[in-house]
């Protein structure tokens, strides 16, 4: 008879509520659609409620919060929290891109921009550890860049923050197995990394990439880097 336990971590997305965090981007449109489209409960996350609202034509629950504001991403797992609902999943957008100068032209006014990113990732991920570690089968991922394999004098800032991110995301994986391992449980939780050089016209392969980490096992894609290639 085959493990039930592993079994039910294949069972896809369908049902399972994801936070889109960033929503309000082409992306995050495009996760949006594909999320509800595969069954998932989604809750779109952004700074303007009137930038959401075309999410929640699509189906999704709004959410209007700074991501970066660490009281403001409490409350709203709190909020959510007190409906009886848990988070199954996270797909973190919020980026954004400045840079050019050479080294030189690295300003810190810059930096601090870029840094918002990371920032918002970190209290996401800390807000809904707890869920995420009680889900059946819970993914989060961030998108990242091709910069971080080679970064550039002109986007030393951008892919500072990039690689930032990577290791904060990879210390995710690494709890999500640890958390198992001394549990004596099989892992149903995943971490993983979408790298890409550009998000334009990429959008709608990130959403189907992002659902389809719950077609596989946990093990399989925790601690991953999944690099959409150009023409892939």
């Amino acid at each position: 008879m085959p493990d039930e336990t592993v079994a039910s971590q294949t069972r896809g997305v369908g049902g399972r509520l994801v936070l889109v965090a960033g929503a309000t981007s082409n992306s995050g449109e495009a996760a949006t659609r594909a999320l509800v489209g595969a069954g998932a409960r989604v809750v779109a996350v952004g700074r303007d409620e009137e930038r959401l609202a075309p999410l929640a034509r699509l189906g999704a629950r709004t959410a209007a919060c700074d991501l970066t504001d660490e009281h403001a991403v409490a409350a709203l797992a709190a909020q959510l929290a007190a409906t009886g609902e848990h988070v199954d999943g996270i797909l973190h957008l919020v980026g954004g891109w400045r840079g050019g100068g050479g080294v030189a032209g690295q300003t810190d006014d810059d930096y601090r921009f870029l840094e918002q990113s990371l920032t918002a990732w970190r209290h996401t991920s800390r807000a809904f550890w707890g869920e995420l570690l009680a889900s059946s089968a819970s993914r989060i991922a961030v998108v990242s860049s091709t910069a971080v394999v080679r970064p550039l004098a002109g986007g030393a800032n951008y892919a500072a923050v990039k690689a930032a991110t990577e290791a904060w995301t990879r210390a995710l994986a690494q709890g999500f197995s640890k958390t198992a391992r001394d549990a004596g449980e099989p892992l149903r939780s995943a971490a993983v990394i979408f790298r890409v050089k550009s998000l334009a016209g990429r959008e709608a392969d990130l959403a189907a990439a992002f659902v389809d980490l719950w077609d596989a096992q946990a093990d399989a894609v925790n601690d991953t880097v999944i690099t959409l290639a150009d023409g892939a």
